[in-house]
């Protein structure tokens, strides 16, 4: 028996089970024909709003709450629109704005993204950042991370980004710096010191031997997802990423618990795979993919456990790369219990030194909170947006 939330989308009663046990209400999904789409103007494109809107051909309503987003009628494209080809609008929904925005971006912050693929949310660290800083995303598959690099290309956000293939769930390295290995000539000028192995500036056309080591060692992995056992794989860095002229060793050493108190990320964003249950654009697709695909990819019992181990070791494993005072966001497109306030709950059980935070900006912001206090719930209905969690945490001096 189907059960209709809206007149296009009728929900089967499997998935209306899984809503009452988690308390929400299937007319969430009442919204999907109306819930709009979100653009990020990127930064120095203010005076082009009006021309942009005459090529998509509808009004810009700019969303009062989150600097840079406007709102779309959910029926507009902007795929094909010269704006989107030229970089100068980004497609993203306000709650994944939000959830940057909690990380109160400062300049010459360094910015670890765990989860970064496909991209969107890197980018907005990266226009906060601007000339300053810099940020490290991590993501395990690499098509997505190599779409994100794409992006990143793209949007001339580059210069200070490095990608690593890596599970984010042991990923351990922190913040490079150029390290330069300086001694004086005997004009008394300052010279670098010889090093075969530094690394060069980035380029997509790579030596042949680097190419062919690359690729052996992805065919020496099982999957490209199964990357627990093997060295991160650095495919991007830009040229004040801190990685052009650090050695591999430099690279790649495994921060220490020293290391982490006084040069770790200053900002931890976990976005965390889930279930995509707060979605309504990505429930709607179950109608096409059919409704036994929701069965296996949402409901299964067995792979929600598994999620919610994966998002409490990602969340564990970004605190642990949190310099002291730092911050951290842990999100999901999920609105149950389990992958969001059950996860935040069991970390601070096991980790003395975090803190719930007060999102400030949050008390103008169209969302409720979570069960947790401090924690913030967007939903179709309450927000006008895609369903999200947030929970931003600060890790105390010790």
């Amino acid at each position: 028996m189907m059960m209709n939330a809206s007149s296009n989308l009728s929900l089967p009663d499997a998935f209306l089970d899984f809503l009452k046990v988690n308390g929400l209400e299937p007319t969430i999904y009442a919204a999907c024909d109306s819930l709009p789409r979100y653009i990020r103007l990127k930064p120095g494109f203010e005076s082009q709003i009006n021309e942009i809107e005459e090529e998509i051909k509808c009004k810009l309503n700019e969303v009062g709450w989150l600097p840079n987003f406007y709102r779309l009628p959910p029926e507009v494209q902007i795929a094909n629109s010269k704006a989107y080809q030229e970089g100068k609008i980004y497609g993203i929904d306000a709650s994944s704005g939000a959830a940057v925005a909690a990380l109160n971006i400062s300049p010459a912050d360094h910015v670890l993204d765990l989860c970064t693929a496909p991209g969107a949310k890197v980018c907005m660290i990266l226009d906060l950042l601007g000339d300053s800083g810099s940020v490290t995303g991590v993501d395990v598959a690499r098509h997505r991370l190599a779409a994100c690099r794409t992006m990143l290309l793209k949007y001339g956000l580059g210069d200070r980004c490095r990608l690593f293939v890596a599970d984010g769930t042991t990923f351990s390295l922190i913040p490079t710096k150029l390290i330069l290995h300086l001694k004086d000539s005997e004009s008394g000028e300052i010279v670098l010191e010889e090093k075969l192995d530094l690394f060069r500036e980035w380029t997509s056309k790579k030596p042949w031997k680097e190419r062919k080591r690359a690729a052996k060692a992805r065919e020496s992995n099982s999957s490209q997802l199964a990357l627990n056992n093997t060295e991160p794989e650095l495919i991007f860095y830009g040229r004040h990423s801190g990685v052009v002229g650090c050695t591999r060793d430099e690279l790649y050493r495994p921060a220490s618990f020293s290391d982490v108190s006084s040069c770790g990320y200053d900002k931890v964003l976990v976005d965390a795979e889930c279930t995509h249950d707060g979605s309504i654009r990505h429930v709607q697709k179950f109608e096409h993919w059919g409704w036994q695909t929701l069965q296996r990819r949402v409901l299964d019992a067995e792979r929600t456990d598994n999620l919610t181990n994966l998002q409490f070791r990602l969340l564990s494993n970004g605190f642990r790369l949190l310099k002291a005072e730092g911050s951290l966001i842990y999100s999901t497109c999920s609105l149950t219990v389990a992958q969001n306030e059950d996860v935040v709950e069991k970390f601070l059980s096991q980790n003395a030194s975090a803190k719930l935070q007060e999102i400030d900006a949050s008390k103008h912001w169209p969302c409720k909170s979570g069960r947790i206090p401090k924690t913030l719930r967007f939903d179709p209905l309450t927000s006008q947006t895609s369903g999200l969690f947030v929970a931003k945490f600060t890790k105390l001096l010790s």
